[in-house]
């Protein structure tokens, strides 16, 4: 009998669209980046110091080969199937032949694919912010003069201890720290920050400068928020800030990273649309298959409340 995936049809041309397609302000994957998986469920490979530890590789003449492992299995995962659907109602697809070059279909799914990626990346904020998924080590909630809005807080020397926690946890500094928008505001406009650029730039500071001034290969801003059904609005990263190891450009998930987007092969895919003859409409569906997952908590580091 042929399974769900053999007899689903796709439209290749809008599934290549979607799987290129990103939101310029939603930056979640800077600390889960996505790994294609071909099982629905299974256990995370997880990562600890001994996927960076120094192996000693030297063999004599006839004896045996060391062998060595990165990662192991861990905590479960189960990817979760999120699918929306956008319809284009017939009256635009006539209106839309007297403008050349507006593809409605394309229009449609980048509809859907924003919400999918605006809900993955709540799920990743949730799942980084959540201060139970690290040990004692590799978290500090900041209070009172320690918090980097407090003009007297000096924010780079406590950097460095959060980069050497990691560093002697896991043997390597982290290269990605992702600040939430409160977390950027307060850095930016501390007075030892601001110290630090008096004579190198009149401009504002940017994530780019702290990212040269901490040592850190790159340094990106959570500016995405969400709305609740009365409208209220949350910022997904909250008051928070993140350092992590994260590979650059990963390809597979046994390369050792903070986290990971488990993404279903050849997902997000645009599954062909159908014409909904009550609505007058054809609608355009988006199938995501996906979970994030942490992989390597200590080589992470949650600063929580620094503004």
């Amino acid at each position: 009998m042929m399974n769900a995936q053999a007899v689903r049809v796709i439209n290749p041309i809008l599934t290549t669209f979607v799987q290129g397609y990103r939101r310029p302000n939603l930056i979640g994957e800077a600390l889960f980046p996505r790994v294609p998986v071909q099982v629905s469920g299974g256990q995370v490979i997880e990562f600890g110091k001994e996927a960076f530890k120094l192996y000693n590789s030297r063999r004599a003449p006839g004896s045996n080969t060391k062998r060595i492992q990165f990662g192991y299995l861990g905590r479960p995962f189960a990817l979760v199937n999120h699918g929306l659907e956008a319809p284009v109602p017939r009256e635009y697809l006539r209106d839309a032949k007297l403008v050349p070059g507006i593809d409605m279909g394309e229009r449609a799914v980048r509809l859907v694919m924003n919400n999918e990626l605006l809900q993955l990346e709540y799920d990743q904020g949730v799942l980084a912010t959540d201060a139970t998924q690290y040990d004692a080590n590799h978290k500090i909630a900041l209070a009172g003069v320690a918090k980097w809005s407090d003009p007297t807080c000096v924010i780079t020397p406590t950097i460095d201890t959060y980069r050497e926690a990691i560093r002697s946890t896991v043997g390597i500094y982290p290269n990605t720290m992702l600040l939430s928008a409160t977390a950027f505001n307060a850095a930016k406009n501390n007075p030892s920050i601001l110290d630090k650029f008096k004579y190198t730039s009149s401009d504002s500071v940017t994530a780019e400068m702290l990212a040269k001034l901490w040592n850190i290969n790159k340094v990106v801003v959570g500016e995405a928020v969400t709305a609740d059904d009365s409208g209220a609005m949350t910022d997904i990263w909250g008051n928070n800030a993140v350092l992590a190891y994260v590979p650059e450009s990963p390809s597979t998930l046994e390369e050792p990273s903070y986290g990971y987007t488990y993404t279903m092969e050849a997902h997000p895919l645009v599954e062909e649309p159908y014409y909904d003859n009550n609505a007058k409409s054809w609608v355009y569906g988006v199938g995501f298959e996906r979970a994030p997952v942490l992989s390597g908590i200590t080589s992470g580091f949650l600063i929580q409340t620094p503004a």
